[in-house]
């Protein structure tokens, strides 16, 4: 391959840099769960076709008018601390979710190369933190079908902190906890969302990382567009060659 087709490769499609960060550089490995190292297909499968199915047989209702009710309800909370409370959702809707999610957790698989990927940044002495605005149940029910909970040094989620990863206060108090606030410029983050790299941005971590695809397979439709702002990944195993 030629030196200028080699650079070419590690560019993202809106040139916003390389996809590999330089893990010399690098103390702290920041990463969200739902999305970045799961497969978010459980969740949207869950959220999008298995709640509202046990919400029209509660209430009697068509699949149809059940998935529009719910759809408004969820916009309503987005970007919020109810967003990911299982225990809201289960007062919201009249349904026991952890329940729900225990039902089809066989669902639940990481990545491909997130294990292989975690176990690298082990044996480099990586500080590794999990960052999610997951619930705690949640990520119960995820690291016991994974096993993946051991790999991390910190844990830290929204609930712990009292703001969503939306809100720089999210990443004042987390930084605090984890120490990264005392290298943002080694540190690494890698998540599926946008607008919450937007956020650790102004905070200032220096590596952010978009994980494109963050669902094998769509349920509805609805794949996240890449705005080219963040260096993308589309598989773990690209930091492995």
């Amino acid at each position: 391959m030629k030196s200028e087709d080699k650079n070419r490769k590690l560019k993202t499609p809106g040139g916003a840099g390389e996809k590999r960060p330089p893990l010399d550089k690098v103390d702290f490995v920041l990463l969200d769960l739902d999305g970045t190292l799961l497969d978010k297909y459980f969740d949207d499968y869950f959220w999008e076709h298995l709640v509202p199915e046990k919400y029209a047989q509660a209430h009697d209702i068509t699949f149809g008018r059940a998935k529009k009710e719910l759809l408004k309800k969820y916009n309503n909370y987005e970007a919020t601390l109810n967003w990911t409370d299982l225990d809201f959702w289960s007062a919201e809707l009249g349904l026991d979710i952890p329940a729900l999610k225990e039902q089809i957790r066989h669902l639940i698989e990481v990545h491909p190369g997130v294990r292989e990927f975690l176990s690298l940044m082990r044996e480099k002495g990586k500080r590794l933190c999990l960052v999610t605005n997951a619930h705690y149940k949640a990520i119960e029910i995820k690291f016991r079908q994974t096993g993946i909970g051991g790999y991390f040094d910190h844990i830290v989620t929204s609930w712990h902190i009292g703001y969503p990863k939306e809100d720089i206060r999210f990443w004042e108090k987390a930084g605090a906890i984890a120490g990264f606030d005392r290298a943002k410029e080694r540190t690494l983050f890698i998540d599926d969302t946008e607008a919450i790299l937007e956020t650790a941005k102004k905070y200032g971590i220096k590596y952010l990382f978009l994980k494109e695809k963050p669902a094998s397979r769509q349920v509805a439709g609805r794949a996240k567009k890449n705005s080219g702002l963040f260096p993308a990944i589309r598989d773990f195993r690209e930091f492995l060659r």
